[in-house]
């Protein structure tokens, strides 16, 4: 991709998204160093990152919120005036006014989204693997240099992710439907919780946990990321509220509700994969474990002994259960060798399932 191979990157912000990309570019060899506003967390970034002091980096990426752009892209922009610039913000219209307040910058910026992210923030939650098989917009205009643009796919192709070509227009009105508006039903869902009985909480199951995964994001960056799209967002929650209401309508009349429930059913088919991303197929392993210390790290151990991967888990156990399931994914050849490696050696292993 580009003429020249990237090697030094400037990444200014020390959060997920920032120290996410350093790291996997670091596992590429790219020489990368971490600012940071907050001395800790670059503190941080730098050491999870390995970073070191770079002059006239090749590539500048922004991973700050988008409303802190204006303190930083002049400065970067007077000391680098030969490098090219991206940002990785959730709402692109707003950065490109952001650029055009300053002359010449616009041939050398990219407007960038990457599909990716965790409920957890900071640095202390960054994986190099972050953006493996994941969209990742890019938002180039007739004022975008094709070196410039060149580079930034390079990068984008470096992490694993896949480009996405789109308008700033377009990327913010897709943004909206399919991150900005989960995030705040899930909010609101998880929000009704409130006053529950200790012991009903004690029935939730993986839907509930499931669906308000994302509620447990950090308050702070996504109150700037729906007020910067909030025209975009209203419209969405409008139709919300009109389904809502016609929900409430339809309550004593069992037909009225199953054709809101499949109509939900036929959206939930639209998803290709989690966040526009390549669906992985994991194979699933239940294993009975009794309620006891050691348990989980042994069975981690007997992992490593046969050198299989655990890509995910879950934990089923209820308060005074003496045993509880755990339920490992894995590719489905891993799935297997553990399964009978397991089974040989006493541990109480049921059926795999796809």
């Amino acid at each position: 991709m580009g003429s020249h191979p990237l090697t030094k990157v400037r990444v200014i912000g020390s959060g997920l998204i920032g120290t996410s990309i350093a790291l996997g570019l670091v596992q590429k060899g790219v020489m990368v160093q971490m600012v940071d506003a907050d001395l800790n967390a670059q503190a941080l970034a730098t050491d999870l990152v390995g970073g070191v002091e770079i002059i006239e980096p090749e590539l500048v990426i922004f991973a700050l919120p988008t409303p802190l752009l204006p303190l930083v892209i002049g400065r970067e922009f007077e000391l680098n005036p030969n490098s090219t610039f991206m940002d990785v913000g959730s709402v692109k219209a707003e950065v490109l006014q952001h650029i055009e307040a300053i002359s010449g910058l616009a041939t050398k910026f990219l407007p960038t989204h990457p599909m990716a992210g965790r409920e957890l923030g900071g640095a202390r939650a960054a994986r190099a693997d972050l953006f493996q098989g994941r969209s990742w917009v890019l938002t180039p205009d007739a004022a975008t240099d094709p070196a410039a643009k060149s580079l930034v796919l390079q990068l984008i192709s470096m992490l694993g992710a896949v480009a996405i070509e789109l308008s700033a227009a377009d990327h913010d009105s897709a943004v909206a439907r399919v991150s900005h508006l989960p995030q705040i039903v899930a909010s609101l869902m998880a929000k009704q919780l409130i006053g529950a009985a200790p012991e009903w909480m004690e029935l939730a199951g993986p839907g509930l946990r499931d669906t308000t995964r994302i509620a447990a994001s950090d308050e702070g960056l996504w109150k700037e990321i729906i007020y910067a799209n909030r025209s975009e967002i209203s419209q969405l929650l409008i139709q919300l509220e009109t389904d809502l209401k016609l929900m409430i309508q339809s309550l004593a009349e069992p037909a009225a509700i199953a054709a809101l429930l499949a109509a939900g059913r036929t959206g939930r088919a639209l998803i290709p994969g989690k966040h526009g991303g390549v669906a992985r197929e994991y194979t699933y392993l239940p294993i009975v474990i009794d309620d006891k210390p050691g348990q989980l790290a042994a069975i981690f151990n007997e992992c490593a002994v046969m050198n299989v991967n655990v890509e995910d888990l879950s934990i089923e156990h209820s308060p005074g259960q003496l045993s509880a399931l755990i339920t490992l994914a894995l590719s489905e050849g891993d799935a297997g060798k553990l399964a009978d490696h397991l089974s040989s050696i006493g541990w109480n292993v049921h059926p795999i399932r796809n």
